[in-house]
């Protein structure tokens, strides 16, 4: 789908006309921005980038999930917003993570390709995020075919692209964003990275507070997963599920235990943290495993409303090296949980065919067993203390 079938998709209908004086509506205006566009088109030119461009403002269009309308197009960055009640700051982050990922993880994909003009120009690019979240009212006016959005709250939005602070990959979220929120709920739903305050001045606006979030810790989540070419004979993961009779939540609780994880993975003997910081995000722990030792880190433990991603990243394993570990738990049912594992590696250190045949064919073994033996521990435990 093409971004003017998006544009198409995503724009409401015409807005009616009132009688009222004050044609207001509060809305939530969501900016995520190109940085490194400028210079990056002057690097390569326009007919090497022109197609680079339009594609990554296509994967933020497809990344839509909060059911925004597109505005406007504005060369590097895409205007959103969405008429009604702010959605929650949990919302809010859900989006800014999948725009980023998939925006880093397109990129990942393309510079792969070695043989392309664009891959080339990709090596040493800095193409990233940035992305401003506000909330007001303003006025939706329709130009012919075309949706206008009109008020001091989307001009707020607009320079808030410009400000103080120092970095060009974060998401920004204004104080009338942040004020339509819980105060409580807001920090919880930035374990992943640290929550700043700011304030820039503006010319007839004067100072506007907001905070921000720097979304590099994000980058742990992006994977090169996907084949570039036919002929690889594998997708780069292995994935395996289970049924638990007990609650999602219950079920997160004991994949993050560090001091159950040899209760539940094969082969996993002991395991050394920090018993000061073991409930952190971004902390690193070791694994006694077989006859050696893996590095584990967590990266993401996220509450959604219809799914939790936890997410933990291991190195020092020899076989997979830069590896990721995804869990993903729905709710089944009362008392039950539908656990998806996906383990998402590197495949150039399985060497020929048939070691890597033998070496694929046990690590599906080990995900299968592990993934049983959770659902046995989950299950007991859950019976012996359901709380």
């Amino acid at each position: 789908m093409g971004i003017l079938e998006n544009q198409k998709k995503n724009i409401i209908p015409q807005v009616p006309a009132s009688s009222n004086t004050d044609d207001t509506q509060p809305a939530l205006l969501f900016i995520p921005d190109i940085s490194g566009f400028t210079k990056y088109v002057n690097e390569t030119g326009i007919a090497t980038s022109r197609n680079l461009i339009a594609d990554l403002l296509e994967i933020i269009i497809e990344a839509n999930i909060l059911d925004m309308a597109v505005a406007e197009i504005q060369g590097d960055a895409v205007l959103f917003y969405r008429l009604g009640p702010p959605p929650t700051v949990q919302e809010v982050i859900n989006q800014c993570k999948q725009i980023f990922v998939d925006f880093q993880n397109y990129l990942k994909i393309v510079e792969r390709d070695q043989g392309s003009e664009v891959g080339a120009s990709l090596s040493d690019s800095r193409l990233t995020l940035k992305v401003v979240v506000h909330y007001g009212p303003l006025s939706v006016t329709q130009i012919r075919e075309h949706i206008k959005l009109m008020g001091k709250n989307v001009i707020i939005a607009h320079r808030l692209l410009k400000n103080n602070i120092a970095g060009d990959e974060y998401v920004l979220l204004s104080e009338d964003y942040l004020q339509t929120q819980p105060e409580e709920d807001i920090k919880p739903n930035f374990s992943w990275s640290r929550l700043h305050r700011g304030s820039t001045h503006y010319e007839y606006l004067g100072d506007i507070n907001y905070r921000y979030a720097f979304l590099t810790p994000l980058r742990l989540l992006v994977t090169t997963s996907r084949p570039m070419q036919k002929k690889n004979k594998y997708a780069h993961v292995f994935t395996a599920s289970a049924n638990i009779q007990a609650p999602a939540r219950y079920v997160l609780r004991i994949i993050s235990n560090f001091r159950l994880k040899p209760a539940w993975i094969v082969g996993m003997s002991r395991v050394h943290f920090d018993t000061t910081k073991a409930n952190r995000m971004g902390i690193s722990y070791k694994c006694d495993l077989n006859r050696g030792q893996i590095d584990i880190q967590t990266v993401q433990s996220f509450i959604g409303e219809t799914q939790i991603e936890y997410v933990e990243k291991i190195a020092n394993f020899r076989i997979f090296p830069n590896a990721w570990l995804f869990f993903y738990l729905k709710e089944a049912g009362p008392d039950q949980t539908n656990l998806e594992i996906k383990f998402h590696y590197n495949p150039t250190a399985l060497g020929s065919y048939i070691y890597s045949f033998f070496i694929r064919r046990r690590m599906k073994i080990f995900l299968s067993k592990s993934i049983c033996k959770l659902k046995e521990l989950c299950e007991r435990m859950y019976q012996a203390y359901p709380r």
